[in-house]
């Protein structure tokens, strides 16, 4: 179970490891939301995502008979590079199950953090039975990208620092959007607020056709996507929320968002135009939301979590092309 006390022993054990990234603001975005849009740049943290919070949370959190024998994580390749880095650090073994056709840029940077790269077919094959199969025979420790205590406990350090930083702005009531796939980000931001700033709501953003969480909150129930891929939003693409999120998010989130493709790749290029940082196409939905959905957002103040910023040249490219 993750709980405050979790979140706050992970956050000390990253003390020193991962940065306190930023929050930006930009007057010329107000204009468009009709509020305060405040960017907290994930995308600057270690690895180019929030994903190396919950990494090196887990990995730090084995003991070190596990580290030595190594782990292993299945991702489209943001929690890939997260856990790669903090195993390296930490000198222990690791492999990682990705996506074949996951944005070349995450499985090259997986590999040149030392990991070992296993490809599947995402639309055929299954991650989480390649990941336990390989886990079995190796004997390596299993750390899932958003259903995994410690690394929603991580995720969680990035909500600690939204609640300073929004009382250093004297910002006491806010919704706080978070990029959501399976829910980790978020239900670990929902906890830190939870205890630190009750006056901030924690809403998932999510593209359209892959609003799996929104339709879960809406209902009640879990709800599952009817399609694998399809998005250009790869990083935040899962079958349905998890076990451990969505309990979470049920008792703390807001409504959620939705925001489509186009709409995440117009956040992008206002992201680089007007506070000068690089989001990918599933970091940028939050964004987009503030910026697009503002009939659906109440308040003077809108957070939003830049969650990545690994994009490949094309797709940037895509993006700025929105520009013209």
């Amino acid at each position: 179970m993750t709980d405050i006390s979790r979140i706050e022993a992970a956050a000390f054990r990253l003390q020193g490891h991962a940065l306190r990234t930023p929050l930006l603001g930009s007057a010329l975005l107000n204009e468009i939301a009709g509020r305060r849009v405040w960017l907290k740049a994930e995308c600057l943290q270690h690895t180019g995502s929030f994903k190396f919070r919950g990494g090196w949370a887990a990995v730090s959190a084995l003991s070190p008979e596990a580290r030595a024998q190594g782990v292993i994580a299945y991702s489209s390749g943001n929690h890939a590079q997260g856990v790669a880095l903090a195993a390296q650090r930490h000198g222990a073994p690791c492999v990682i199950v990705m996506p074949a056709d996951a944005p070349p840029v995450k499985i090259a940077n997986t590999r040149d953090y030392g990991a070992e790269v296993v490809l599947y077919d995402r639309a055929r094959d299954n991650r989480d039975a390649i990941g336990a199969r390989i886990a079995a025979e190796r004997g390596l420790t299993l750390i899932k990208p958003f259903d995994d205590a410690e690394v929603i406990a991580g995720q969680g350090s990035c909500g600690l620092e939204i609640a300073e930083q929004a009382t250093e702005l004297g910002i006491r009531e806010a919704d706080v959007l978070v990029c959501c796939g399976g829910g980790g980000l978020a239900s670990g931001v929902a906890l830190a607020l939870e205890s630190r700033a009750p006056g901030l709501r924690v809403r998932t953003a999510e593209p359209e056709g892959f609003d799996d969480m929104a339709r879960s909150l809406a209902s009640g129930r879990v709800q599952r996507n009817d399609a694998a891929s399809g998005s250009i939003c790869d990083a935040i693409l899962t079958p349905a929320p998890g076990a451990l999120t969505f309990p979470i998010l049920s008792r703390l989130a807001g409504p959620g968002l939705v925001v489509s493709d186009a709409e995440a790749l117009r956040a992008m290029a206002l992201a680089w135009l007007r506070l000068k940082v690089v989001l990918e196409p599933g970091g940028a939905v939050a964004l987009a939301a503030a910026l697009f959905r503002p009939d659906q957002i109440a308040g003077e103040d809108v957070i939003c979590i830049g969650s990545g910023g690994n994009v490949d040249l094309a797709v940037f490219r895509q993006a700025l092309a929105r520009l013209d």
